[in-house]
């Protein structure tokens, strides 16, 4: 692998020197940086242990608590392959990545687990599962069909399928109870097995209600100890488990993301990852602390208005159900404990209401900020940003690195692409990759490996979509944004030619806008300077038409039926939407619109269509009136209180109706102080004290 320690170290603003063994016959001089106060990063992740273990025997050293080794891996990503020999802009830029300080920390979720554990499934299996976890968890039985031991070693219960809800360490399981034979006070004397003329009562000590013939020969073979009783009613159960493991086919939830503490092993306990899956069961044991991945500003959400639903994107996309809608309250709720922070919900969210807190999006920017400005200053061009997961991703990443060592037709990791893991990749979304773009990424892509939920890849090719239409309107060439799919080591060389793509044109002058805390105020910066640095460039149109999926939008109101009534500024959650109080207006501000659907929702009259694009003028910015009408003006004092089309339209629908007749209607025409006069002094007018 060729290192260049001069161009890497002129990249990071320090010496360098170039250690060929580091971990070996140079381990003193990395013993040496360990006694320093400095940042510490290593270029090898193969040796992770190895170099925490030195630092550890080594006197003086600073600890590891105080001051973190960080590892970084140049070698699969960069170092092997064709392209190694032009890998050092990638190189310094990891680097410089690498020295970044960890994520400020956010708050946790806290799960408890005492060990309770109730295993579903068919009795030899669930039995047999007993055996692997019984020394270190509390096991309750649910037999769903087969056949037991003889000997009672835990508790077996049974009923109808369960339902389950709940997570690690709170799960509420509820069953109803129908069969004639009480599990409870079976002892399992085979009794009744025996004495049944029809085979319907099997080793799971229950009875098929399809074969029984109700001869009831069983009722008295178990006289002595009445476990069966034919006019028992059915009997509905709950009870509380820490963790639940599922050995049916079907599992007890739909959702992709199950909860944690819930582990589904339909191919039953024969093969290594059932194995595995046990071994982890068994610590689930003691008290666990997660991040809580999201932030949620209930005042920028545009779910709903009025228990009307505008905006529905987090909930339809949520993998884990851990997002639900609460109209009654206009917004949404997220429950900590299901979310598994895939942070898809942040990407489809118009608004930013939903925002990634693990990392922050600030954080988030600085490293991509680091990346670029490193890679360009040590002379890389073209840079292509891959983003993937941290551990699947990763994995695939490395294989492919690997397998360019020992394959020559194999390229390996281009010299420009630049490997960025995320702790899942839908996590990211048009705020991001616009902000790479304009930091100087040619490219962003998303590797995906099948971990995903399906719905996940859907939206984040929607997402990149609306960034392509932008970018693509915008004048610049080429396809800058991806989604590549690969699953294991069979995809590598498919994998291999995707990240050959020719390089797509990028900006002439790198942003330097910071990432804001709120996902708009991050689209607009980078669209702001992608107007200008395109400014240039030809452009067929004043405005660049964009997919459904867009959070940037204007909207189509229907003058013919639109009365201005006004409804769709009070529903409007972004002040997209504007009123005046000197006449009657309908104004809009392009800018703050979300697309969220609500006011078309909203309006009576079905008069306002959503129009997804861009606008690339000034007016994008500036408040526009969309209708506006001549005002209706009371006929007894002479003052506008509504407009002329609004209370037509309204003594058209209530001129036939029986209240509205005479000097009803008349009354209709007046503002609402008139109205009082017209009642109290009209002396033809029933009142109160004449009753």
């Amino acid at each position: 692998m060729p290192l260049n320690p001069q161009a890497l170290g002129q990249a990071l603003d320090e010496d360098l020197t170039l250690h060929t063994t580091l971990c070996r016959r140079d381990a003193p001089a990395f013993q040496k940086a360990c006694r320093s106060s400095d940042e510490l990063v290593v270029a090898c992740t193969q040796e992770s242990r190895l170099f925490a273990e030195l630092s550890e025997q080594t006197e003086g050293a600073v600890s590891l608590d105080v001051r973190p080794i960080r590892f970084v891996n140049i070698r699969e990503t960069g170092g092997w392959g064709r392209e190694a020999a032009m890998a050092t802009p990638k190189m310094a830029a990891l680097l410089a990545a690498a020295r970044l300080p960890d994520a400020e920390p956010v708050p946790t979720v806290t799960y408890t687990s005492e060990g309770r554990l109730l295993i579903i499934g068919a009795l030899e299996d669930a039995e047999r599962a007993v055996g692997m976890v019984s020394d270190a968890l509390d096991v309750t039985l649910m037999a769903v069909g087969g056949a037991g031991m003889q000997a009672r070693r835990f508790p077996v219960i049974g009923g109808d399928a369960p339902h389950i809800t709940g997570w690690l360490g709170a799960f509420d399981v509820r069953w109803t109870t129908r069969n004639p034979i009480d599990l409870d006070l079976c002892t399992r004397c085979n009794a009744c097995i025996a004495a049944c003329p029809e085979d319907a009562i099997g080793l799971d000590y229950q009875i098929d209600m399809d074969r029984c013939r109700s001869h009831h020969a069983c009722v008295k073979a178990c006289e002595a100890v009445g476990a069966i009783n034919f006019q028992r009613e059915p009997q509905t159960h709950s009870d509380k488990f820490d963790l639940v493991l599922d050995l049916r086919k079907t599992p007890a939830f739909s959702q992709h993301a199950l909860p944690q503490g819930y582990t589904h092993l339909p191919g039953g306990l024969g093969d290594a990852a059932a194995l595995q899956a046990l071994i982890q069961l068994r610590d689930l044991v003691g008290e666990f602390e997660k991040p809580r991945f999201f932030t949620y500003k209930q005042k920028l959400c545009a779910h709903g208005r009025n228990e009307k639903v505008g905006c529905n994107a987090c909930v339809d996309i949520c993998s884990a159900s851990a997002i639900s809608s609460d109209l009654k309250r206009n917004q949404i709720v997220v429950n900590p404990n299901l979310c598994v922070g895939c942070g898809t919900c942040t990407t489809v969210c118009p608004t930013g209401a939903l925002s990634y807190a693990y990392p922050r999006a600030s954080e988030q920017g600085v490293k991509l900020r680091t990346l670029l400005a490193t890679y360009a200053k040590a002379g890389g061009k073209d840079a292509a940003l891959l983003l993937h997961s941290q551990e699947a991703g990763a994995a695939l990443i490395g294989d492919l690195g690997r397998a360019a060592a020992l394959d020559k037709s194999v390229r390996g990791v281009p010299a420009r692409v630049i490997p960025l893991p995320l702790w899942h990749t839908a996590s990211t979304g048009l705020d991001v990759w616009l902000t790479a773009f304009a930091y100087g990424a040619s490219q962003v892509w998303v590797l995906m490996t099948g971990e995903e939920a399906p719905q996940y890849r859907d939206a984040v090719r929607e997402q990149m979509a609306v960034a392509q239409a932008i970018v693509s309107g915008l004048g610049y060439s080429g396809r800058h944004f991806k989604l590549i799919e690969a699953r294991d080591a069979r995809d590598l060389m498919a994998l291999d030619a995707e990240l050959g793509e020719a390089p797509a044109q990028g900006v002439q002058r790198r942003a330097s806008f910071a990432v804001q805390a709120e996902k708009r105020a991050t689209v607009e910066l980078a669209i702001d300077h992608l107007l200008q640095d395109s400014a240039a460039r030809p452009r067929t149109a004043d405005a660049i038409v964009l997919p459904a999926a867009s959070l940037l939008g204007t909207i189509s109101v229907n003058k013919d039926t639109c009365t201005l009534c006004l409804s769709c500024v009070s529903a409007c959650p972004a002040s997209a939407l504007q009123d005046n109080a000197e006449r009657p207006q309908l104004r809009f501000i392009e800018k703050n619109c979300v697309q969220c659907g609500l006011c078309e929702k909203t309006c009576p009259e079905k008069a306002i269509t959503l129009q997804p694009r861009l606008l690339l003028g000034e007016q994008r910015k500036q408040l526009r009136v969309l209708n506006e009408a001549q005002p209706y003006r009371c006929i007894r004092c002479s003052k506008p209180f509504g407009t002329l089309k609004g209370i037509e339209v309204m003594l058209a629908k209530l001129g036939g109706h029986a209240m509205f007749q005479g000097e009803a209607l008349e009354r209709l025409k007046m503002c609402g102080d008139c109205r009082v006069v017209d009642i109290y002094s009209n002396p033809g007018e029933t009142k109160i004290t004449d009753m």
